[in-house]
């Protein structure tokens, strides 16, 4: 299978593009740097030049490709706070991926979060069913994609937790959290900090898009979980513990000044389950989990 791959050079797709070329499929990657594209050449991948915002070229991507696996998402943007802005870029892509696979019945596999479930699954473990009818922030594009696969595209949505962690992890929730612990001489939670935050190894999220673009029915809605949730508590004191710095609670209203962007985050409540995922497409994740990663001691280097 021929994939286009937008995010192809990015922390996930850094881990998905090996994973397809090892298994037979070859990759055409979205790059929006020389950087970006000699690494993707480098790995064997062929190199599209643009970014989220060349509609008319994710679209002749997609339409040349037989699958593609959605990635890209304005990180940038949304550390910055403007979360609606890089919700409607990530829209409007899909919109473009959308109209080229309509009626061929080729797999799109697009990338959404469990957070998003925190706020309307409320004391249990949220599951595939989980979804918010009414949209909002990410829900927009996530909607879209499932209503895809009633029209001739072969549709899937897989859900990353608040952590993916690896040592290709060097963005992420992960580092953003250490690099807060560093400035503030010791790393935070709010409260009691017992709210709880579900994690994935980066390679076996990889091997669940690979799955998922080779065999998910459409519409589904998957979830990439290895620890259904740690204690936010627990994930500040490995914190501590790798940086030789105490964990401490804070105030909600002294988030913003410890926690910068993340303070809207990191109250969040997110216990999330893969078992469907696990049963429907024989998903079991084998790497390190949050905790052993962080005990590694890479991610202080």
């Amino acid at each position: 299978m021929r994939v286009f791959i937008t995010g192809a050079s990015g922390h996930v797709g850094s881990a998905l593009v090996p994973e397809l070329l090892h298994n037979g499929h070859s990759v055409l990657g979205l790059a929006r740097s020389d950087e970006s594209a000699k690494r993707l050449t480098d790995w064997g991948a062929e190199v599209v030049r643009g970014d989220l915002d060349d509609l008319d070229r994710l679209q002749a991507a997609a339409a040349a490709a037989d699958g593609v696996v959605h990635l890209a998402f304005r990180h940038d943007a949304m550390q910055a706070g403007d979360l609606a802005g890089a919700a409607a870029s990530d829209l409007a892509a899909l919109r473009a991926i959308g109209d080229a696979l309509a009626g061929t019945d080729k797999p799109l596999v697009s990338t959404s979060g469990t957070g998003m479930l925190a706020g309307i699954v409320k004391d249990r473990t949220a599951t595939e069913d989980d979804f918010d009818p009414s949209g909002g922030y990410r829900i927009d594009a996530e909607n879209f994609v499932i209503e895809l696969a009633g029209k001739g595209v072969r549709a899937s949505v897989l859900r990353l937790p608040a952590i993916t962690h690896s040592r290709l992890d060097h963005h992420g929730f992960a580092p953003s959290l250490i690099a807060f612990a560093r400035q503030n001489g010791f790393a935070a939670y709010i409260g009691d900090g017992s709210n709880r935050w579900p994690s994935v190894h980066t390679l076996d999220a990889a091997r669940l898009y690979r799955l998922a673009l080779e065999s998910a029915p459409a519409g589904s809605r998957l979830h990439a979980i290895q620890n259904e949730g740690i204690e936010f508590r627990i994930i500040a004191e490995a914190i501590g513990t790798g940086l030789d710095l105490p964990a401490r609670s804070i105030t909600a209203d002294e988030a913003p000044q410890y926690l910068g962007f993340l303070a809207r985050f990191a109250t969040m409540n997110n216990p999330t389950s893969a078992a469907r995922t696990r049963e429907l497409l024989g998903w079991q994740p084998t790497h390190p989990d949050l905790l052993a990663d962080l005990a590694e001691g890479f991610y202080f280097a």
